[in-house]
């Protein structure tokens, strides 16, 4: 992305909000486990994916977990699909699950799997070995926040399969397929994958974390450039910005950036303190708030950015 870069330092005219009409949501089936919202034909180069504010709880599921739903959805990235509502407007896809992150991580390699969760041989091919898996947060989680147990009983190794063939999969091959559009329409393309975290960091002392934490794998999988005027763009609004540090992205930055390709993935942690109450988890006042100084960031940041995939673009055309 280095050949256009200067026009991000460059004042540019904001696009037009898309008409109603304009925009369309594919309701896909619960069974599916996702929906996308956005314009019938996007006009900028971003998709936007939240896989973490799913809050479809199944009876079954529901079963099997020794946990009150209100305790079971402290994993879950509350609302943040709600916070990023305004994607469409932008030109750009929303992808966000619908079924919750302690059903299926999506954050996750395709079979971290858990021994300590699944009373069946585990195939060669699984990672078993991994950090997530020994915190008991594999693809199929053993825990929510601060270690408690999901379940009653163990998971046999089919129903763990079920998960990844039923949900997993399709929804990454949704989003590949996404990005693999945006890229090839304007040769390149830019995943922001949306999170929330807790407002302190899970350590002795607690410490308070900043608004919104860039990630993008310590610099291997976006422009810098592009971190440097998203953070400015952020302080801008008065939001405190970290880079990385605690989180620099998980699974769906690091394998789906690729800036030697013109594909670029930053993930973005929200401290939920400053739209939610963490403990009931409802939103509080601070929620249209922040939707809007997110809205007015990504307005200026997508609207500019873009103008970068023009010149590849009308030579594609």
């Amino acid at each position: 992305m280095k050949h256009n870069l200067s026009v991000l330092r460059q004042e540019t005219h904001q696009p037009h909000p898309l008409q109603s009409d304009q925009r369309h949501q594919s309701q896909v089936a619960r069974e599916t486990g996702y929906v996308i919202t956005g314009p019938s034909q996007p006009t900028v180069p971003f998709v936007f994916n939240s896989p973490h504010s799913g809050r479809h709880y199944t009876p079954s599921f529901l079963k099997q977990s020794r946990l009150s739903p209100l305790t079971l959805r402290k994993s879950e990235d509350v609302l943040v699909d709600q916070l990023f509502q305004f994607v469409p407007d932008l030109g750009a896809p929303l992808l966000a699950a619908t079924f919750p992150r302690a059903f299926v991580d999506l954050n996750r390699e395709p079979f971290e799997l858990d021994p300590k969760l699944i009373n069946d041989p585990l195939p060669e091919s699984a990672n078993h070995k991994s950090i997530r898996v020994a915190a008991g947060l594999g693809t199929i989680a053993r825990v929510v926040a601060h270690g408690v147990e999901i379940y009653q009983r163990p998971l046999t190794l089919k129903e763990a399969l079920r998960r990844i063939e039923q949900y997993y999969r399709p929804y990454h091959q949704q989003l590949a397929k996404m990005i693999g559009e945006q890229s090839t329409r304007f040769n390149g393309a830019i995943l922001i994958d949306c999170h929330s975290m807790p407002s302190r960091q899970n350590t002795p002392d607690g410490a308070p974390l900043a608004d919104i934490i860039i990630g993008d794998r310590y610099g291997t999988t976006a422009d810098e450039d592009l971190v440097a005027f998203l953070s400015e763009l952020l302080q801008d609004q008065g939001i405190s910005v970290a880079h990385n540090s605690p989180y620099a992205g998980g699974y769906i930055t690091e394998h789906y950036g690729a800036p030697h390709k013109n594909i670029h993935a930053l993930q973005i942690e929200i401290n939920r303190n400053i739209y939610m109450n963490e403990h009931t988890l409802e939103p509080h006042e601070g929620f249209i708030n922040l939707s809007n100084q997110l809205h007015k960031t990504f307005k200026t940041f997508v609207s500019t950015v873009s103008d970068a995939f023009k010149p590849a673009l009308s030579a594609a055309e």
